[in-house]
């Protein structure tokens, strides 16, 4: 009796132990300690010396006519002569060093072709990258601005049982975490919500969130957690109410595309490989072997400028075609009979006022009317909805059409509460970016297309990298690293003498540098300075607004210094420094005298959409912003009457891709001058107007006389 006694307790305390030990663990897991990117002290402390302040000695790039005639430097007629693509004889006026030949030779400027730029620098090769237009000025640009492994995927993966898919997913957690490390300042963790309708939807977005949780393992940072209606209610108060019964909420990651993409580019650039934008390859050139061994450009800024461009060579072991959904006209320079691989797809966003979400949290409807997925995301200050998935024709810049816009509208109302009404009017952009779905061209078109990426080679040599998606852009670039190495027999070499990206001595850590990738540990430019806090050192120093402050600190990380040190002053008491672009943005004039002296901007275009982002983010005010832009670079840049006016023209057309209203296309500056941006017909308050036209006030609330009323228009009846 008493041994069975003594056996009942000891596994009751054998149960209650194990039980004490399960749950610790599981509030271990969830409540650890974390390493939160971006949390973390700066790598690099402010710049004070005893409380006394000391300008950072950051290390420049070349400045691009030193680029372009390093790129010159490579001419040298190959021993084995060399032929275009389309059998023309080519000669070399000069002979130059076998040193000026580069290992690789990269065409396209997105966040692949940079990413293979700093990829082959760091392994101590020799690298150019050229780019038709502006880094970033294609896909790159026009993302949903996530960084992420794809929820959606992973549920296709489940239902499928799909190792593919699962496959995407897992990579791309782990690229979701070296992201977010080696660009802190241009990346951040933000939770996003998924409204639950139904009751027994709960336990299975509780499922496939803790399954994506599960699958980040250590790279993860925050776990997934349930949230009841009230809490929903409180964090996200723009939901609908009669239809919520409560939400998951998962973490994914969230950055500033094209500013990430100049970044890489800036970044290899100072590892000592030679990036240039509006470079134009007009043709591939071989060698008697029938191997590639160079490339024909041109410089496209000379004929902005007037000037007729003559094309120049570029003499490569091996060649990159990085050019996302252009890549079939290059591998088409390369062979005009190869099949084409580019199924491209139109995924189309819009930008609404900040009003409509929380800046602090984010929402996914996982299920539209016609079943697609939808994202409504904070960005910049603003609100940013999309996308939509349909094929269509390749263009530079392709414009969002109405029933894409009408489609995103119709979806946002169906969770946002009835009281709020989403109108036309209250889209400030859209855009159309085209992903670059890819078909392998050795396989059957049967067969569909690749859900990831796919790398290709040619028999004369031409490695050809599509699809993927921004967040996996690092590892994309890794492989086509690997690939072009074996192909072209190229040998790797430690960098013993890597730049001091931070400004002192402080070196990256688990960077090695010796051959091999180290791109998961390289930080970029901006990244090692960069703190929550360092905003607080910019306002005490420069006398910044504080918003001004916060942008430039989460836009160009430790740079910030440089860039507020080229602020006008305002001779004002406060802010001393920093004349706003527009009054609406924190966006600031030294900003286009940064983007122009250290990151290669040389169109208005550059600085609006791609240095700052607020051709994105509102058209009209990137209109009547434009004035100032050009005015700012034409005196950097030496312009003369000529080209700022292509300058004028060049914008406007490009503003008409981002959504701006056809009938500001028609604006002359003068007219944009005079504040004509913001008059609107009557019929067009209803489709581009923020705001319901004019009309009369109460009687009793007006304390004016008859037409002297300065609060509405002069034209209105109350004013009568």
């Amino acid at each position: 009796m008493a041994s069975t006694r003594t056996s009942r307790l000891a596994r009751t305390l054998a149960y209650t132990g194990g039980a004490a030990v399960l749950g610790g663990g599981v509030l271990y897991a969830v409540y650890r300690p974390r390493n939160i990117p971006g949390l973390e002290a700066a790598q690099v402390p402010p710049p004070y010396n005893a409380g006394v302040f000391k300008a950072p000695n950051f290390p420049g790039v070349k400045n691009r006519d030193e680029q372009i005639a390093d790129l010159k430097k490579s001419a040298a007629a190959n021993r084995k002569g060399i032929v275009d693509s389309l059998t023309t004889k080519q000669h070399a006026d000069n002979i130059s060093p076998e040193d000026d030949e580069y290992d690789l030779l990269v065409i396209g400027g997105g966040a692949t072709g940079a990413g293979i730029a700093l990829d082959a620098a760091t392994r101590g090769l020799k690298v150019a990258m050229v780019e038709r237009d502006d880094f970033s000025s294609g896909t790159s640009s026009k993302s949903t601005k996530l960084v992420h492994g794809g929820v959606r995927y992973l549920e296709k993966a489940v239902k499928e049982l799909d190792y593919n898919q699962y496959a995407l997913v897992k990579e791309a957690l782990r690229e979701r975490r070296y992201f977010l490390d080696t660009a802190p300042h241009l990346s951040s963790w933000l939770p996003i919500m998924i409204p639950i309708d139904k009751w027994w939807k709960a336990p299975y977005f509780w499922a496939g969130t803790k399954c994506y949780d599960f699958l980040a393992g250590a790279e993860n940072i925050e776990s997934s957690y349930f949230m009841t209606k009230s809490k929903a209610l409180e964090a996200f108060p723009m939901l609908r109410r009669d239809r919520l019964v409560g939400a998951l909420v998962y973490y994914d990651g969230a950055h500033n595309d094209s500013r990430m993409n100049v970044s890489l580019a800036m970044t290899a650039a100072l590892y000592g490989a030679t990036c240039v934008n509006h470079v134009e390859v007009t043709s591939l050139l071989k060698g008697e072997d029938g191997r590639l061994c160079g490339a024909k450009v041109k410089d496209k800024v000379e004929e902005k400028d007037g000037k007729t461009a003559k094309e120049f060579v570029i003499r490569a072991k091996g060649i990159i075609n990085a050019t996302g959904p252009f890549c079939d006209a290059i591998r088409k320079m390369d062979d005009n009979d190869v099949q084409d691989i580019v199924a491209p797809s139109s995924g189309v966003h819009i930008i609404l006022p900040g009003y409509f979400a929380p800046q602090n949290m984010g929402l996914i409807d996982p299920a539209t009317s016609d079943g697609r997925v939808i994202f409504f995301l904070p960005w910049q200050g603003n609100t940013i909805a999309g996308t939509t998935d349909a094929p269509t024709a390749i263009k530079q810049n392709p414009v969002a059409g109405e029933e894409e816009i009408e489609w995103i509208l119709k979806e946002c109302k169906n969770y946002l509460s009835p009281d709020i009404s989403v109108r036309r009017g209250d889209v400030l952009a859209a855009w159309s970016g085209i992903r670059p779905l890819v078909r392998d061209p050795k396989k059957a078109k049967t067969e569909g297309l690749v859900r990831n990426h796919l790398i290709d080679t040619s028999s004369s040599g031409l490695v050809t990298i599509s699809g993927g998606k921004w967040t996996t852009y690092r590892q994309m670039a890794e492989e086509a690293v690997d690939d072009s190495i074996k192909e072209f027999k190229l040998q790797t070499k430690p960098v013993t003498d890597a730049p001091r990206v931070s400004g002192t001595d402080v070196q990256d850590k688990g960077a090695k540098l010796d051959g091999s990738c180290s791109t998961h540990a390289v930080r970029l430019v901006g990244a090692h300075g960069y703190s929550k806090t360092l905003f607080i050192n910019l306002i005490q120093h420069y006398g910044l607004e504080t918003e001004v402050a916060k942008h430039l600190c989460v836009n160009y990380g430790d740079r910030a210094w440089t860039v507020a040190a080229l602020c006008s002053p305002t001779e004002t008491r406060y802010p001393v420094r920093g004349t706003r672009i527009s009054t609406l943005y924190p966006f600031v004039d030294g900003e286009i005298r940064y983007a122009v002296r250290h990151e290669y901007a040389q169109t208005a275009m550059d600085v609006l959409a791609r240095r700052t982002r607020l051709a994105f983010l509102n058209a009209q005010a990137a209109l009547e912003a434009l004035p100032l832009v050009i005015d700012t670079m034409g005196e950097e840049l030496n312009w003369n009457a000529a080209r700022r006016e292509n300058e004028w023209k060049d914008g406007i057309s490009f503003l008409g891709s981002m959504g701006l209203p056809k009938n500001k296309l028609k604006l002359s500056r003068k007219d944009v001058e005079e504040g004509k941006v913001g008059k609107y017909e009557d019929e067009e308050y209803g489709l581009y107007a923020r705001h319901d036209k004019p009309g009369e006030v109460l009687e009793s609330d007006s304390k004016f006389k008859s037409g002297e009323n300065p609060t509405i228009e002069r034209d209105a009846e109350a004013n009568q």
